[in-house]
């Protein structure tokens, strides 16, 4: 007789700040390909969000691909995922996945890996991580017959990050079928219940994630970039501020503080579990 299937359990990830230091279009791509220094950038995506009164992430992704063409780039999807081959990650995030995996595996759980991101889908597909994840949620662009990038296709802002949270809740995992999603379900029928689910995330566009996943029971931890005190006291704040439960430093090596924290949360989604056959 089959062993019945492992209860899932999730860890989440913000990309840029969390796994990699900084945004990620400012690893290679605008400083290298467009010769524009970050500020310029940002400062240029702001005004067009202003001028427009529109949304910040459709307004850099607008921006990114109006440069690439005035500079004559590729903008094929294998360009862009080319581009994230480059992405400089934080130490020890390559050998992270597998880790937590085999320390699920012996508590009995079912890990599954999931990116929620304002970043670029695209560029994160070409990551040297891209195979750990379940899904990539994450800004992407639209690509016509000849592959070619002509304009955004999903932006994923800090508000639009929490959908995918019930996403991952429900187990409805297509980012086009609001069906599935908006349908009634009840909490004991749901696929990962809030507190097997974990969010990993570093600022600002992370703040409503975290506290729906501090409503729910969730195990939200922010992360700091250790080379900038900034982004350490923004942790804190999100601690102080009850949006987040755990902070720690960019350091996905075995034995950091990180590597410690995930191991306690995994511990503590199976006593959950045990909890729940004991109910």
């Amino acid at each position: 007789m089959s062993s019945p299937p492992r209860p899932l359990a999730v860890f989440a990830y913000d990309f840029d700040g969390t796994l990699a230091p900084g945004n990620m279009q400012e690893h290679a791509f605008i400083p290298d390909e467009l010769g524009l220094g970050h500020a310029e950038f940002w400062d240029e995506t702001r005004r067009i969000a202003e001028a427009q009164r529109g949304d910040g992430i459709l307004a850099y992704m607008h921006l990114m691909l109006e440069k690439a063409r005035e500079k004559g780039l590729e903008l094929s999807r294998d360009s862009w995922r080319k581009r994230g081959a480059s992405l400089r990650l934080f130490p020890g995030v390559e050998d992270w996945f597998a880790r937590q995996n085999a320390r699920a595996e012996a508590l009995g759980l079912d890990l599954r890996h999931f990116i929620i991101s304002s970043g670029n889908r695209e560029l994160i597909e070409g990551s040297p991580i891209a195979a750990c994840f379940e899904r990539i949620y994450a800004s992407a662009f639209m690509f016509n017959a000849d592959d070619e990038a002509v304009g955004p296709a999903l932006a994923i802002n800090y508000t639009g990050k929490t959908q995918y949270l019930f996403r991952i809740n429900k187990w409805t995992l297509n980012e086009w079928d609001n069906d599935a999603i908006n349908a009634v379900q009840a909490d004991r029928d749901r696929a990962v219940p809030f507190n097997r689910i974990a969010f990993f995330g570093d600022g600002l566009t992370d703040i409503p994630v975290m506290r729906v996943m501090t409503d729910h029971g969730g195990h939200p931890v922010a992360v700091y970039d250790p080379e900038k005190p900034i982004t350490e006291a923004a942790a804190d704040k999100l601690i102080k501020d009850g949006r987040a439960r755990l902070a720690a430093g960019g350091d996905y090596r075995e034995g950091s503080e990180l590597d410690t924290l995930a191991a306690d949360i995994l511990a503590e989604m199976a006593r959950g579990v045990r909890a729940e056959l004991f109910d």
